[in-house]
């Protein structure tokens, strides 16, 4: 039986005391103890994560060790205590759930499992304690961490910010900052190069590059979010303040062209008056030139392309470059030609790119008519719905997390009559005597037939086919509504429905590619899909949200 085991701590001290050393010392003694019934350890199967929080799934020892699982390199996973697995219930629930229908049991040694409902009641009370012992810890260190900034002894950043140096013996002491001469004098100008009327921030980036100055994190290109961050930075008068934002959870796609990866929370700026006061640090700004630059920067917002609507664009903001993947931004010129013009073809500084674009300038009115005839169309035939919806009765359209479930069970199916294979081979070798043969055959069976009876619930599911035929009166039911109205639609109302049924259009040259998504329910007709993030595992509730739409192209 192949074994793996996993050890984990939460702090460095834990680490340097050498703690999850003991855990898997303990593990390894109780492999040993199995060692009749041949139990082995790959030393590629010992994972851990040093230092790493049991309140989130994202570790590299156990991500990894999941992979291994999935895979069905592994046939079970020791662990000392369910705490050392993870400390939220649900995600202990979300592991042991996981590994079992990958065929792969799971033993903690301080508490071993069973079958039995009291055991799995008992897990459920160490996992419930668990989790409030971690929150008890959060309160704690929130607490502690507001009184040392109350009282000026900790600095609310880790990176101090360009311009700034911290001293490396007392890192997050505010008596060690200290001013970096060359950084201060590159924010002294650019605070009064800004100043300037006329002067923008794109100007300053190109400047910044033309001078070959390096960015804040040390690469060759600035860009005008990196200067915006610098001149709205209120340290630069002097000042430490903390609680000057709160993070939210993300509520867009980054991109809809580029693979979605994992959230980015986004800082919310909090009112001035809730600001905490640290610290006081050597200033590099006056508070006079300061409030003068944030004015320029409240007036230029409303000046910004996205709030540009001179002109009317059918598909602005969804229009993206096939040749590198960049955004295309409508454009005028001489107030009689309009275009999308991709990004990448403008200053190195804007698009971040060492060539140019070799796109071509796309006309608007041919793109823009171009799309809504083919919307039109579309909705005119219920041809292209009823195909959309009959890849989704085969399992096209499945939820993220059923068709990864769906891939599971195959892979489990075949590496199942794999090891079948190998074990009647060695037979016909005289490895091994007839009775293990057939200990060993009929285990392999059973585990063959309950994968397969999976796979078949997972096929037939009742409530997934029930569903998919609501999709459907839905789908049909809104292309009747709509179609209907399409000749007379005004263009803020063509715009409010491109909105809604375009997720991108993608243009390589002459080809044009349209990425359609459809409402499968009367309430998702007035979400967007872009605010529908299914695609991030360790989200769910969103994921949950996206099947509010189906797409298509």
């Amino acid at each position: 039986m192949r074994i793996a085991i996993y050890g984990r701590v939460s702090t460095s001290h834990q680490v340097e005391h050498q703690t999850i050393e003991q855990q898997l010392g303990r593990l390894v003694a109780h492999i040993g103890t199995h060692a009749a019934e041949a139990w082995a350890l790959d030393p590629a199967h010992v994972f851990r994560d040093d230092g790493f929080s049991g309140a989130v799934l994202a570790r590299p020892g156990l991500d990894r060790l999941r992979d291994a699982v999935k895979g069905h390199e592994v046939d079970r996973v020791l662990v000392t205590a369910p705490d050392r697995l993870a400390r939220n219930y649900v995600h202990q629930m979300v592991l042991l759930e996981e590994w079992g229908r990958a065929g792969c049991a799971t033993e903690f040694l301080d508490r071993p499992m069973s079958d039995d409902p009291h055991d799995h009641l008992l897990l459920q009370i160490r996992g419930a304690v668990a989790e409030y012992e971690r929150t008890l810890i959060v309160e704690r260190m929130r607490r502690g961490r507001l009184a040392k900034l109350r009282a000026g002894t900790l600095l609310p950043w880790t990176h101090a910010p360009y311009g700034y140096r911290m001293s490396p013996d007392r890192p997050r002491d505010p008596a060690g900052v200290s001013v970096d001469p060359a950084e201060a004098a590159v924010v002294a100008e650019l605070f009064a190069m800004y100043r300037e009327p006329g002067t923008s921030l794109m100007q300053l980036a190109a400047f910044l590059d033309a001078r070959g100055v390096p960015t804040p994190r040390g690469g060759p290109r600035w860009s005008s979010p990196t200067v915006r961050g610098i001149l709205r930075n209120p340290t630069y008068t002097g000042q430490v303040h903390a609680q000057r934002t709160q993070y939210r959870p993300p509520t867009h796609r980054r991109s809809a062209t580029h693979p979605i990866g994992r959230p980015h929370g986004t800082a919310v700026p909090q009112p001035q008056d809730t600001w905490l006061l640290v610290a006081q640090v050597p200033a590099v700004v006056s508070q006079a030139q300061f409030d003068e630059v944030q004015a320029k920067l409240a007036t230029n917002q409303s000046f910004a392309r996205r709030n540009n609507t001179a002109h009317q664009y059918l598909l602005r903001a969804l229009v993206s470059c096939g040749h590198c993947g960049l955004a295309s931004t409508a454009r005028a010129t001489n107030g009689r030609n309009f275009y999308y013009l991709c990004n990448g073809k403008g200053h190195s500084t804007f698009s971040h790119r060492a060539t140019c674009c070799p796109a071509r300038h796309t006309p608007a009115r041919q793109l823009d008519d171009l799309v809504w005839n083919d919307l039109c169309a579309m909705l005119a035939e219920p041809e292209p719905l009823a195909r959309a919806v009959a890849r989704a009765h085969g399992g096209a359209w499945l939820p993220q997390e059923l068709l990864a479930r769906r891939e599971t069970l195959r892979q489990g199916q075949t590496s199942l009559r794999q090891q079948l294979e190998r074990l009647t081979d060695a037979y016909l070798r005289a490895v091994i005597p007839l009775d293990e043969y057939e200990r060993r055959r009929r285990d392999i069976e059973q585990r063959v037939q309950a994968l397969s009876g999976q796979e078949e619930q997972l096929r037939h599911d009742a409530a997934r086919q029930q569903q998919l035929a609501g999709i459907a009166a839905s789908l049909e039911g809104f292309r009747e509504r709509v179609q209907a109205s399409l000749t007379q639609a005004s263009f803020e109302q063509r715009r409010q429905l491109v909105l809604l049924l375009v997720d991108r259009v993608i243009v390589t040259d002459a080809d044009v590619e349209i990425r359609y998504v459809l409402p499968t329910s009367p309430d998702s007709e007035h979400v967007r899909f872009c605010r529908l993030r299914k695609d991030y595992f360790h989200d769910p509730a969103p994921r949950q949200q996206h099947e509010a739409a189906l797409g298509f192209w």
